[in-house]
């Protein structure tokens, strides 16, 4: 019962075709070609540009805090605070 005969599969088959149409099953499928040796090539491939260019510069600096600009804010909001 488990287990999906010819049959089961042949059906399978017809319902697909008839819902997307025999050429879009085969664009379908030519895609997922292209895909998989595009895949099967960029693995093959042994420097990545895409990967070296990244490496070489850092992906952003976050500057620490400013002291200076930090007391002057604190000493304004006391200052309006008093007022």
């Amino acid at each position: 019962m488990g287990s999906l005969s010819i049959w089961h599969w042949l059906v399978v088959l017809m319902v697909v075709l008839l819902l997307f149409g025999s050429g879009k099953v085969s664009n379908l499928m030519g895609d997922f070609a292209k895909g998989i040796k595009s895949f099967k090539k960029n693995m093959a491939e042994d420097t990545d540009a895409s990967m070296e260019a990244s490496a070489e510069r850092p992906t952003g600096t976050i500057a620490g805090p400013n002291p200076a600009a930090g007391n002057a804010k604190q000493e304004q909001s006391t200052a309006s605070h008093h007022s």
